[in-house]
């Protein structure tokens, strides 16, 4: 969404991945900074530079196209199909279809793509005023000492349930942006432009789920993101406004204030309702011993006016493409599952080295002898 290039992963090859985005249009500081990020204002840029260079190297672009159906023959893939018209004939396939592509999820699996369920995590995004957590992170203004807007990472273990909440993709200076993939559902997420000078910190608070509550079957996981989107969007009037809650009202404190005069960036509106409606009880009641405990690591995380909003859904993958160790389909030859679509990636830069590491493969088992 907004460039984060923060990784747990450790490669020799995220270096050069770094380079590469320079080339295109990063800021240089990605390759020495703690926590880089690229902004979305720099990154839709980047994108386009990459995509040209992609096409002066010989590459075809389309836009407009999606993959209807894989043709496998003896348990190899022996083409695809377009728009569900045109028939490209190859034997050869890499799938970096992204996390949320539900509609080639289902295709796939009917064309005996290995697939497992996995855990993710759902929750909803909080707003805070930035200076806020600027002040519970530095106790001055950040600019007095020459630093950027404050960020946070929180963890909350819970005992009564064995469940952990955390903060998930922290936005400092951003906002609050619709993310919805297909009409009928309401998905929260967050961004910030390079400068980070919107004013509103806003992070995902999340709970993790996994197969014992939504099934083992491979699409459990997307029929349970569905089920609270749904809710989600009926709550918010069924046009994509999105279900909203103070953090007094979510914990019920008596004269809890409206969430229509707290600080909120969500477009195109929010509706103050209760967001206990769209998140599963076993989620809410960890938000709820979340929040407290939060709010005395932060001073002013929990203040009752902070506003949620619902629901965040799409932190992860919810399920796993089976492939083996030369990075191939367990059970189609030729197609190669990567990225964070497949469940191998968490991020743009492990995606990245993910899809790096697949297209070498492919380059090692293809090429031509004495090339």
């Amino acid at each position: 969404s907004d460039g984060k290039l923060t990784t747990r992963v450790t490669h020799p090859r995220l270096h050069e991945i770094s380079k590469y985005f320079v080339e295109f249009g990063a800021p240089e500081e990605i390759l020495y900074k703690h926590k880089p990020h690229v902004g979305t204002d720099k990154l839709r840029h980047m994108v386009k530079a990459m995509r040209e260079r992609i096409i002066e190297w010989g590459g075809e672009v389309r836009f407009g196209a999606k993959v209807t159906d894989v043709f496998v023959d003896q348990d190899r893939v022996v083409g695809i199909e377009v728009n569900g018209a045109e028939r490209i004939d190859t034997t050869l396939v890499l799938s970096g279809v992204g996390h949320s592509a539900r509609d080639t999820y289902e295709m796939l699996f009917k064309r005996g793509i290995d697939m497992i369920a996995k855990p993710f995590a759902i929750g909803v995004r909080i707003e805070h005023p930035q200076d806020v957590i600027d002040q519970s992170q530095y106790g001055v203004d950040p600019r007095s000492l020459g630093l950027g807007a404050a960020e946070y990472s929180l963890v909350y273990h819970d005992k009564e349930s064995g469940r952990t909440a955390y903060s998930f993709c922290m936005c400092p200076g951003g906002q609050v942006v619709a993310s919805a993939s297909e009409p009928g559902g309401v998905v929260t997420n967050g961004m910030s432009l390079y400068a980070r000078d919107s004013g509103v910190a806003n992070s995902a608070i999340v709970v993790n789920v996994g197969p014992d509550d939504f099934g083992t079957h491979p699409l459990d996981g997307v029929a349970f993101q569905r089920e609270w989107e749904r809710k989600a969007y009926k709550l918010g009037g069924s046009n994509f406004n999105a279900p909203a809650q103070t953090v007094g009202s979510f914990l019920g404190q008596a004269d809890a204030p409206s969430v229509e005069s707290s600080i909120h960036s969500y477009e195109p509106h929010i509706v103050d309702c209760d967001l206990h409606q769209c998140l599963p009880d076993y989620v809410s009641s960890v938000l709820e011993r979340a929040l407290p405990y939060w709010g005395r690591r932060i001073k002013g995380f929990d203040n009752p006016e902070i506003c949620m909003t619902g629901v965040e859904t799409r932190t992860s993958s919810p399920l796993r493409m089976g492939r083996d160790e030369n990075r191939v389909s367990t059970t189609v030859g030729g197609f190669y599952p990567m990225g964070e679509g497949a469940g191998y990636a968490g991020g743009i830069m492990s995606a990245a080295l993910d899809g790096a590491e697949t297209a070498i493969a492919c380059m090692s088992m293809y090429a031509k002898p004495n090339e």
